[in-house]
């Protein structure tokens, strides 16, 4: 098991999902769910609790990329003890002329998610997701769940299989 949470199948437990979650929840079969303090869902407190290695967490970054007036969403995937060159690879990757991090109103509007649970497991239909070569390399990782109550844990090969799911190298 991945720190002290008592993991449960996801796909038993959606109560604990945010509804666009729960709604895909189903193409990642393997995906394993715990609740957690609220206050507690941010990455550097959520892994000092629960005892999870900051390496087998992974952070979702909502971008906004910008060219000739059009504005495109896209997540990011990384491990926590990482940081994503939004500026260099995801500009680039995205064919943007400007990307920065999508304003948090925007966000969770957008996905249907709370602020700080955002997770790329039913993100709307076309986004594409970044996903660091280290985090779908991983054996397991624990992302959000959309709600802050909750995190997910599944291998993270199962990133690399979301729907609009890229695998590159994303981290600084």
């Amino acid at each position: 098991m991945v720190g002290t949470l008592d993991w449960r199948p996801a796909n038993e437990h959606r109560d604990l999902l945010a509804e666009p979650v729960a709604a895909a929840i189903g193409d990642v079969p393997e995906a394993e769910v715990a609740g957690i303090d609220p206050e507690l869902a941010d990455t550097a407190a959520f892994c000092e609790r629960y005892e999870v290695p900051l390496e087998l967490s992974a952070n979702c970054v909502v971008v906004a990329a910008k060219r000739g007036g059009q504005v495109t969403y896209a997540a990011c995937m990384i491990l926590a003890d990482g940081r994503a060159d939004v500026n260099g690879v995801v500009r680039k990757h995205l064919g943007a002329r400007k990307v920065s991090f999508a304003p948090m109103d925007e966000a969770t509007a957008l996905t249907g998610m709370e602020y700080g649970g955002i997770t790329p497991v039913g993100l709307p239909e076309g986004w594409p997701i970044l996903v660091d070569e280290a985090a779908a390399a991983a054996s397991r990782v624990v992302i959000g769940s959309g709600l802050r109550k909750s995190k997910i844990l599944l291998p993270g090969k199962a990133l690399a299989g979301l729907p609009g799911a890229e695998v590159i190298a994303l981290a600084l």
